[in-house]
This record gives structure tokens, C-alpha cells and sequence, in this order.
């Protein structure tokens, strides 16, 4: 499972963002963290459609998308989306 996290440099929201998602990694241990910055990974966030900083996307084993937030998300559905993505 893939936690993917696309930041900007100056935005408090994604400092917010960045310890929820290190929560969630240290709550559940197969979870990999990807962080991007979107200023320097333009086409990665082109090709996944980001529009706004922070966005959080859970990807499953294989891949496939099992949950997207534009904004903070919380703990809680963080960690639903984990669950969905094992």
C-alpha cells in the first residue's frame, strides 16, 4: 500500500497533511510514504490530475487508487482507506 502525498513548499496545510500521513504510516507498518513536490514533479502531478496542494492519494498493491483527498484529511479516513487498499 501507498500512501502518495503532493506538497508545495509554503503551504501549512501540507505541513498539517505530512503529520497526519506519518501517523498513519506508524500506525499501519506495510504502508509506504511518497512525497511530491509539485513545483519540482510537474508532470507526475499533471498526470495525476492535482489541482490543489495538499493531495492525498491511497493506492492498493497493485496500483489502482482506493481513496483521494484535496486538503487535510483526517486520521480516521486515512486509515479506512488503508484498510480498503490491504
Amino acid at each position: 500500500m501507498l500512501l502518495e502525498l503532493y506538497t508545495s513548499a509554503f503551504c501549512e496545510p501540507c505541513m498539517q497533511t505530512r503529520a497526519v500521513v506519518a501517523e498513519a504510516a506508524r500506525l499501519v507498518p506495510d504502508a509506504e510514504v511518497a512525497e511530491y513536490d509539485v513545483a519540482n514533479n510537474i508532470e507526475v502531478a499533471e498526470a495525476e490530475n492535482i489541482r490543489s496542494t495538499p493531495t492525498m492519494i491511497v493506492r492498493s498493491a497493485d496500483g489502482s487508487e482506493v481513496f483521494r483527498a484535496a486538503g487535510v484529511p483526517t486520521l480516521a479516513q486515512v486509515l479506512v482507506a488503508a484498510a480498503k487498499a490491504l
